[in-house]
């Protein structure tokens, strides 16, 4: 693993989030499916359709080793049973006291109140069944990348152990930070996964009018700053968490 197959994973991992955001608003909010929690109570512990609906996913998911790969990061680990297939064995690439890093429940709340009502229209369908596999998969796809940092962060201490080495030992976040933020790069980011909602999220006309308005079906301003204001953040975080601990 080095930064260039790295770069490549996360670039494949922005198909997935387009795509799985294009699926989602194929659906109105159907807020029963998140109901309860009211208001004042915490929308990850409390139960709800979505809740349980992800919760026994992931023990379905569980049993067919999915997390016992390294790039998984189950929402409610806690309840998890034992793999039922044989043991893969995958690489060890992580220091182990980093490898547990965990920020889904901060994802999830990001998720639910802030990112989905800027683009799910309003109404209920009745389908939700279908909206819950969709808001899985959106999630499962927005923490993978997210937690992909631990990644990041371990090819880049082991490129430049010298450079990150002094950060670590005086356990200074915001010297980290600032090593790990490259803005024309994340700038970079934002303009590739609008083109992208563009370019996978139009609507298809065979009309040669050209004064036609262009239609997508997720706004692609909102995936840019899906990216701007929580996944790159999230993602840094990750990575001084990580780095914090490299060295225990």
């Amino acid at each position: 693993m080095d930064l260039e197959s790295v770069r490549d994973s996360l670039i494949r991992q922005e198909d997935t989030i387009v795509f799985s955001l294009i699926e989602r608003a194929k659906f109105p909010i159907n807020s029963w499916a998140y109901s309860p929690p009211q208001n004042g109570v915490d929308a990850f512990s409390a139960s709800s359709f979505l809740h349980s609906f992800v919760r026994e996913s992931e023990a379905l998911h569980a049993k067919a080793g999915r997390y016992e790969n390294p790039e998984e990061n189950p929402f409610f680990p806690d309840d998890l049973p034992p793999s039922m297939v044989p043991t893969h064995d995958y690489k060890q690439v992580l220091h182990p006291a980093g490898s547990s890093i965990n920020v889904n429940k901060t994802i999830w709340d990001i998720y639910l109140n802030k990112l989905l009502p800027l683009f799910a229209a309003e109404g209920d369908d009745g389908n939700y069944g279908l909206t819950a596999a969709c808001d899985l998969a959106c999630l499962q796809a927005i923490s993978r990348r997210i937690h992909y940092g631990k990644f990041v962060a371990e090819v880049k201490f082991k490129e430049s152990p010298e450079e990150y080495g002094p950060a670590i030992h005086d356990q200074d976040r915001a010297g980290l930070m600032k090593m790990l933020t490259f803005e024309r790069v994340e700038e970079m980011v934002k303009r590739r996964v609008e083109k992208k909602t563009m370019v996978f999220g139009q609507e298809v006309s065979l009309s040669n009018d050209s004064k036609s308005k262009e239609t997508y079906k997720v706004d692609p301003s909102v995936v840019s700053r899906l990216y701007e204001e929580w996944v790159m953040p999230l993602t840094k975080q990750v990575q001084v968490e990580y780095l914090l601990r490299r060295l225990d």
